[in-house]
């Protein structure tokens, strides 16, 4: 679904200017005709002069002259050919003749007419990655975002095209070719202000869990795109309702240390989160030893999540790998709290493996372990965590 919040994004076509120029077009002089023998240097004169009144066919046939003369030295082939270009400009004919056409084209508006100049570009030789992007705008600003995007798609993956490309889709309303052009924004720059629109997209899948909502809301936190006090607010309240009050509790201070959060509502939930964080950590000291003896896995992936929560990475790690080697209901879930705890511990190949092994199956799993794999990509490596410490064991008496 496309929202309101994406339109300054969409409008941002990077165009540079509004008008584009001609390289490499060759006038030739007098001084410059008058340098090879009288022979050819006559001819050219008199084509250039004809050329400048517009009077192009006369002008070939002057350029014919010269080119009929016998024994032509390479100052007189450059000369002949510095004609020829000047001919073609002005005729609108060859590689020079067309590009001219196509900016007139361009600058004056006439965005269809210059899309139809780029095949005669291509044919000529003339269409050159900067003139694609140019012919790509000029879909875009003929108002045909369908033909924007086909043609843009084909460019590659600079930012330039990529931007264009999310302003076409937005305008055009084609979510696919929108969420496209984000993902690959991210993974190319990892710059904030593309995953914001990209978790924005996301958050907007139908049938999302609370738990699927709370993974999305944890990479925004992670990539500094938290847009105001609701999203610490709901952050902090899913992870306090899938029983992980010690990173609400993270959350919550983190709002309130950046002055983003204030206010008695504010407060309580912080307070409800350390008194809910005090009591499960007493709960998991008592509860692993019956986790470890349990037959499903289950609980030993959650007490990992929880883990991570507090950014005890090693022992995440530790818990997820156990209770996947027991056996888990979940194996998409267990899969993604695995490249989580990998990820913690800055093992970024181990954690990307591990989330593309989530399973295509469920379409939001898929789609939030897709997004926790472009992180992988880009996030930064966090400080080297402390190692996890052994529980002491029971002296048998």
């Amino acid at each position: 679904m496309i929202t309101k919040s994406m339109r300054a994004a969409a409008t941002a076509l990077l165009l540079g200017t509004s008008t584009i120029a001609v390289a490499g077009v060759l006038t030739v002089t007098t001084a410059e005709a008058v340098a090879v023998r009288a022979a050819v240097g006559k001819p050219l004169q008199q084509a250039i002069e004809l050329a400048k009144s517009g009077n192009t066919s006369a002008a070939s046939a002057k350029l014919r002259e010269a080119e009929s003369v016998s024994g032509l030295t390479g100052a007189e082939q450059s000369a002949i050919s510095q004609t020829k270009a000047y001919i073609d400009a002005k005729s609108g004919g060859g590689a020079v003749g067309s590009k001219a056409k196509f900016v007139a084209d361009y600058n004056a508006g006439r965005y269809k007419a210059a899309i139809a100049d780029a095949d005669a570009m291509r044919k000529a030789g003339s269409l050159d990655f900067g003139s694609q992007v140019i012919v790509g705008q000029a879909y875009y600003l003929s108002g045909d975002y369908p033909g924007a995007i086909r043609y843009l798609q084909g460019l590659g993956n600079s930012e330039q095209v990529l931007s264009l490309l999310l302003s076409a889709a937005y305008k055009g309303g084609d979510d696919n070719a929108m969420r496209g052009a984000l993902e690959k924004l991210v993974a190319q720059t990892g710059k904030p202000q593309y995953w914001k629109d990209l978790l924005t997209t996301s958050e907007h899948a139908k049938g999302l869990t609370d738990h699927q909502t709370l993974d999305l809301y944890r990479i925004r936190f992670l990539t500094g795109t938290m847009r105001n006090a609701d999203d610490y607010s709901l952050l902090a309240q899913l992870a306090i309702e899938l029983h992980f009050p010690a990173e609400a509790q993270v959350v919550m201070q983190q709002g309130f240390d950046q002055n983003i959060l204030s206010g008695d509502r504010q407060t309580r939930l912080i307070n409800m989160a350390k008194t809910q964080a005090g009591g499960e950590a007493a709960k998991t000291a008592n509860a692993q030893a019956a986790m470890q003896a349990a037959k499903s896995g289950d609980d030993l992936v959650q007490l990992g999540e929880n883990f991570w929560g507090q950014k005890r990475y090693p022992e995440a790690l530790a818990a997820v790998q156990a209770g996947i080697a027991k056996g888990v209901t979940n194996k998409d879930d267990a899969q993604l709290r695995l490249g989580m705890a990998y990820l913690g511990l800055n093992q970024k190949d181990q954690a990307a493996h591990a989330f593309n092994s989530v399973s295509k199956t469920n379409a939001n799993e898929a789609m939030v372990a897709h997004l926790w794999s472009l992180y992988s990509h880009t996030a930064p490596a966090t400080a080297a965590p402390a190692p996890a410490t052994a529980p002491a064991k029971k002296k048998r008496h």
